[in-house]
């Protein structure tokens, strides 16, 4: 296990969440990959912990479907196929027309102020060249939509479906190409909303989506083929 992370406290949650936290986040930034073993012993000494909060954590990622549980091996980081990521867009997609159409009849100036400034701080972002930083740009300006349709229900099924291909976007961030094209597309939704448009701005956000969903099956079939690849040398 070479990923890259650590625990942070919080003195407000228990720490069995601060784990299930901490490795929940580790998946979904691709810290660790799909397919990668998590082995209770080696995750509890990185984190400084018992392997219990592990052992919990564990079966709430299973739950989420972010980890699968192998027999005589153990837990893994769960692969998404085509059909899981299909699945999860083609709800995304009803929901966000919803958030969207929510929106336009009930943004307020100061909310529509608000995604203007989201939509200059992403295209700012892409300079940077920072993909984790970009993705969470992406997240904020696409967040201020959801939370507009004042649906606390609405926006806590929008996250978790969002989050569960986060670890795909960043991939899908590192074209230039793309990145452009997201700029564009963020500022098109805001004038659509801006305009009360709901048909454009569902037009725009489905097209945001189908082009997501395009390249990240790209890199879905280009990780099944290193695998196979990996498996053939062995």
């Amino acid at each position: 296990m070479t990923s890259d992370f650590s625990v942070h406290m919080d003195e407000y949650l228990p720490l069995r969440d601060v784990v299930f936290n901490t490795l929940r986040q580790a998946i979904l930034k691709g810290e660790l990959k799909p397919g990668e073993r998590l082995m209770e012993i080696a995750l509890a000494e990185r984190l400084g912990v018992s392997r219990t909060p592990i052992r919990e954590a564990m079966r709430k990622l299973e739950l989420e479907g972010l980890v699968v549980m192998i027999p005589r091996r153990g837990a893994q980081v769960a692969n998404i196929t085509e059909k899981d990521l299909n699945d999860v867009l083609e709800v995304r997609i009803a929901l966000e027309n919803i958030a969207i159409q929510k929106a336009c009849s009930c943004m307020t100036e100061e909310d529509m102020g608000r995604l203007w400034v989201a939509a200059k701080e992403f295209e700012r972002t892409m300079a940077e060249g920072d993909l984790v930083r970009l993705a969470e740009a992406d997240v904020t300006f696409h967040e201020i939509i959801y939370k507009s349709s004042d649906n606390r229900r609405l926006l806590q099924v929008l996250n978790n479906l969002r989050e569960q291909i986060y670890r795909y976007r960043v991939e899908y961030l590192k074209e230039e190409e793309t990145r452009k094209v997201l700029v564009k597309e963020h500022d098109e939704l805001t004038r659509a909303i801006k305009d009360r448009d709901v048909e454009r701005a569902q037009e725009i956000s489905f097209r945001h989506i189908e082009n997501q969903r395009t390249a990240i099956i790209q890199s879905i079939r280009a990780e099944n083929e290193a695998r196979e690849k990996l498996g053939n040398r062995k």
